[in-house]
């Protein structure tokens, strides 16, 4: 059912009850100025009479002639007109003009008019204390206005307002269908125009001119905005699958090596049952390595697909000590040789995702033990220090590795790249990109403060700094698909 329809029913259903309200109001009224102008003509006819009613009340009691007292009741029905007169004294009762019969009980004292229904009838009663003059001679007065009058202009009211009512029904209701067809014609281009929309033939969008009706202005916002909606969730959908076929291609890529690998070793163990010893040691070793690299390989491609995926809503405040102080301690315990000296002050505050964070701090820890080692042997010796910078966090983290040469400092960064002695996956500083990227950061590769070995420079916005710290995700990342050779950084990737 249309809404120009849904608003002709109800105005044709509400009309008829407000005009049979108002009417009834106006009945109230009709009666009450009735009564009025009634009350008005019995009080008059009441100050006219009672000088007669005296009279006749004396002559009764005087015991006057017949004439006389027939005389004074003349003139007391001629003064009263066309109001019905009763008076009760101690020479009897005067009767005279319409009124009820004898036997209906009247009221016996009523200063004001009342109503009085007797037989079917409507009566306007006012009843005076009438004195003759000398004592013992009083009497009551009762003066009645028939009702009729009034009830025949009340059930003329009555009906008019009915048959307004029953014409107003329909005509309020075929006026307000067409006033609410004309005034809902913006909302039906409203819906011509969303109707027409199909985003698997068309980018085209809701192109929506104010109507300045609030409502369907109001409307064709949310359309907009659902839209809009639309359109980046099918974007972050295309981007999914997208990261998807890459992680796939990727991984079948990558894990095809290591798995060649160990089917070349399980073909030689399967062989050669009489392996000597030392070979056979050897060749398990070497199944073990592969192992872990196509474990570590599958730990940092699902990583990567998280950092790719993440929502804003997974960001908030960390303490970025935090962090530093909970990878550092998880690094000392799986390298209980290696000597990692930590300079973490607390209450540095950045918006991040603490995942993501964590996964920086291990993996460059990571890439300095493995890879910065002192080139005389000795365990592995890294420095961690941060500090805050005007509204930026700084990380550093040092080695005493050989370094790595400056023209090759582009290119750690990109994925799978790294030595051919290197156990890791290739991956390590790929993620460390990604989720600096994320974090809207900066990362460098520098030489180390004592001449040999390498540093990383983190740099981070810190919560509630002059930047926008809550800003928006990046709308492309696609850290699986491409590398980071289109980002203005340096990495120290010779270890992942």
């Amino acid at each position: 059912m249309r809404l120009s329809t849904r608003i002709a029913l109800a105005v044709g259903a509400t009309v008829p009850i407000l005009v049979l309200a108002t009417g009834w109001l106006l009945l109230r009224l009709v009666a009450a100025d009735l009564h009025d102008q009634q009350d008005a003509h019995l009080r008059q006819s009441a100050a006219a009479v009672a000088k007669d009613a005296r009279g006749l009340l004396r002559a009764s009691a005087a015991d006057r002639s017949a004439a006389v007292e027939q005389a004074r009741e003349r003139r007391l029905f001629t003064s009263a007109l066309d109001v019905g007169v009763r008076l009760t004294g101690p020479g009897g009762t005067f009767v005279g003009g319409p009124q009820p019969e004898r036997g209906v009980p009247l009221p016996a004292s009523t200063p004001v008019p009342v109503t009085l229904r007797a037989g079917g009838d409507t009566w306007r009663v006012l009843s005076t204390r009438v004195s003759g003059g000398r004592p013992g001679v009083r009497g009551t007065l009762w003066l009645f206005a028939p009702d009729t009058a009034a009830d025949t202009q009340l059930r003329l009211v009555r009906r008019r307002v009915v048959s307004v009512a029953l014409l107003a029904a329909p005509l309020s209701g075929l006026l307000a269908g067409a006033v609410a067809g004309r005034a809902s014609r913006p909302l039906r281009r409203l819906r011509n125009s969303a109707s027409g929309l199909d985003p698997r033939t068309s980018a085209a969008r809701l192109d929506h001119t104010p109507a300045r009706i609030a409502e369907v202005d109001d409307l064709a916002h949310t359309l907009q905005t659902v839209l809009s909606r639309y359109d980046e969730q099918a974007a972050r959908t295309e981007e999914a699958l997208a990261t998807a076929r890459s992680f796939a291609s990727a991984a079948a890529h990558e894990l095809r090596t290591p798995l060649m690998s160990m089917q070349t070793n399980l073909e030689i163990l399967s062989e050669h049952p009489a392996l000597p010893a030392p070979d056979r040691d050897e060749v398990l070793d070497d199944l073990r390595r592969e192992h872990a690299r196509l474990l570590g390989l599958l730990v940092m491609l699902r990583e990567l697909g998280r950092g790719d995926l993440v929502e804003a809503d997974a960001f908030g405040p960390v303490d970025l000590a935090d962090v530093v102080e909970a990878s550092v301690r998880e690094q000392r315990r799986r390298h209980p040789l290696a000597h990692i000296a930590g300079d973490c002050p607390p209450g540095l505050r950045v918006y991040g995702w603490e995942p993501g964070l964590r996964t920086v701090l291990d993996n460059l820890l990571i890439n300095a033990l493995v890879h910065g080692g002192c080139t005389d042997g000795r365990p592995a010796h890294v420095g961690v220090t941060l500090r805050a910078s005007g509204d930026h966090a700084v990380l550093f983290v040092d080695d005493q590795g050989p370094g790595i040469a400056p023209e090759r400092r582009a290119e750690v960064f990109e994925r799978f790249e790294r030595r051919p002695d290197s156990p890791g996956s290739g991956l390590g500083l790929t993620l460390v990109a990604q989720q600096i990227d994320l974090h809207r950061g900066r990362i460098r590769v520098l030489d180390a403060p004592g001449g040999t070995g390498t540093r990383f420079e983190v740099v981070l916005p810190l919560l509630g700094g002059g930047a926008d710290t809550e800003a928006t995700l990046p709308l492309q990342r696609n850290w699986m698909i491409t590398t980071a050779g289109v980002l203005p950084q340096e990495f120290h990737k010779e270890d992942s």
